[in-house]
């Protein structure tokens, strides 16, 4: 049931000590969140940014093999390399008097086990919610080759804000100039074997198609409220994934629409030809489906997207991710007598706006912010009408729109208007990044301080671009005690225009550069030259 690779498995049961209080690097592990097959996780506050994560920390009895060890940190380089909105980002590896760990975002919610466990299935737009985002995670793992092996309901975070986050992907195995490279594979091979592909259970190679069976067993549980096949023994379930077929959908849940019973069934075909080919197509025909009054559909109306244009959409979307994954790697390489290109940085944010995952909600101050009317026709809610902006073929008319008919709803309004920001900066039009940044920076600086403060560093970037860095550098001194709210997209943008501003215009540049080095490490001499 595993690969021939795969390390085995420790005898040794017995739990590590609780390090509830230790201190690892700049984290302070506050309490214990729970236990897995290689790692325990703990929730931590980050002292540097006064946030929290969620710190990994190895197992004592697996870390003095220095099998276990390489390999666990080669699963955080793999996940760290991955920027999406809908997979749970790395922040940092390291090792503390032998304590190897890895930092990573902490998502506040539960996970699809919980919920199914406290609340039974989800209603139907739920369920297509987190079909979909989990979905557009696999695309875009699968466009670098990655294989997530052990998507299954624990593996699904559901955070407070709506978003669906696909954690653990350090399990991974990653595809490299061709080569397949195998990762740790301990939680694979103790593992889950009620969602594990049949080719999986062989130990036969995988491919992005294994991945969309195991989501196809994790959505049969997810609406049936329990898995397609049960067993008093992994070996049983094991069998049955390879000869049995899961009893019809549409036999247990008569009130579901019999296409997303359709998806449900083709994600499980034994063979893998026999599956979608792609997590895309998976998304193309999940779209399809409409929830009770078709306007409850952020896409649903009469000017949809069609297949083509979704998938334009999307895969544009996910290579501007790309973009600025590779931007994040070389943000700290030198300037060799060339400035680094703030203006291309934007078509990144834009593309991971919804890693904007704002809590506060404040006074609505942007009635005024609409443009002209737009064509663009009226969702039923604010939260429909942002969403369908996202995967609008023309986001600037769609954003807008989001303005003229819901201007009372503060959170959507001021995520529209950050959207419609970094789009005018892509474009290169100041003015009316200026006038949308301007109005951000209007916001309550405590009710809605992630938005203000976003305001502010886009305000001090646009200064900067136009040559006035007596200006970007106040615009940049305002923002600094608002500084750990900003969004990671921001975050680059507002790095770099430091640096242009370090030393000679800001009042304090150590604490500047201190921060910069704290959250990003100190600039690397490689003598490369970033494009």
């Amino acid at each position: 049931m595993s690969d021939s690779t795969a390390l085995p498995i420790p005898t040794d049961t017995v739990s590590s000590a609780d390090l509830t209080g230790r201190q690892l690097g700049g984290f302070l592990l506050l309490r214990r969140l729970g236990r897995g097959a290689m790692a325990e996780v703990y929730l931590a506050e980050q002292a540097s940014l006064r946030r929290q994560v969620a710190v990994k920390v190895l197992k004592s009895q697996l870390a003095t093999d220095g099998n276990y060890v390489k390999r666990f940190h080669q699963e955080a380089q793999a996940a760290a390399s991955f920027v999406h909105s809908n997979v749970v980002q790395i922040h940092e590896v390291g090792c503390v008097d032998g304590l190897h760990y890895i930092a990573q975002e902490y998502v506040q919610g539960q996970n699809l086990r919980e919920l199914l466990a406290r609340r039974g299935p989800p209603d139907l737009k739920l369920a297509l919610a987190i079909l979909r985002q989990t979905a557009a995670a696999l695309h875009q793992a699968a466009l670098r080759g990655i294989v997530h092996r052990d998507i299954k309901p624990e593996n699904i975070m559901l955070s407070r804000s709506g978003e669906v986050k696909v954690a653990d992907f350090g399990l991974a195995r990653v595809t490299r100039d061709g080569a397949a490279l195998t990762l740790t594979e301990i939680g694979v091979t103790m593992g889950t074997p009620l969602y594990m592909s049949p080719e999986q259970v062989e130990g036969r190679p995988l491919d992005p198609r294994s991945d969309i069976y195991s989501l196809g067993v994790t959505c049969y549980h997810m609406l049936a409220g329990t898995p397609p096949f049960r067993g008093d023994t992994a070996l049983s379930v094991a069998v049955q994934h390879l000869r049995s077929q899961p009893e019809r959908l549409e036999n247990q849940r008569r009130d579901l629409p019999p296409a997303l019973c359709r998806i449900v069934h083709r994600m499980l075909a034994k063979d893998p030809a026999e599956r979608y080919q792609t997590a895309l197509e998976i998304l193309r025909d999940a779209r399809s489906i409409r929830v009770e009054g078709a306007e409850d559909d952020p896409l649903a109306g009469g000017d949809e997207l069609d297949n083509a244009e979704l998938a334009a959409t999307v895969n544009g979307r996910m290579a501007a991710t790309d973009r600025l994954g590779t931007l994040m790697k070389t943000a700290r390489a030198p300037r060799r007598g060339r400035r680094w290109p703030l203006a291309a940085l934007p078509l990144a944010a834009l593309a991971v706006g919804v890693l904007l995952a704002w809590t506060a909600r404040g006074r609505h101050m942007l009635a005024d912010a609409a443009a002209a009317p737009t064509h663009i026709p009226k969702r039923s809610s604010a939260e429909a009408q942002y969403l369908y902006a996202e995967l609008s073929p023309d986001p600037e008319l769609a954003y807008r729109a989001v303005l003229e008919h819901f201007g009372q709803d503060d959170y959507y309004v001021h995520r529209a208007e950050q959207q419609l920001a970094l789009l005018y900066l892509l474009r290169n039009d100041y003015e009316s990044a200026k006038r949308s940044f301007a109005r951000l920076a209007q916001c309550d600086s405590v009710l809605d301080e992630p938005f203000y403060a976003f305001g502010l560093a886009g305000q001090a970037v646009v200064a900067s671009l136009e040559k006035r860095p007596a200006e970007s550098a106040r615009k940049l001194e305002e923002m600094w005690p608002h500084r750990n709210v900003l969004d990671p997209a921001m975050n680059r943008l507002v790095f770099e225009t430091a640096r242009e501003n370090v030393p000679a215009n800001l009042e304090n540049p150590d604490e500047w550069r201190d921060w910069i080095e704290q959250t990003q490490g100190p600039p690397v001499d490689n003598g490369a030259e970033v494009q």
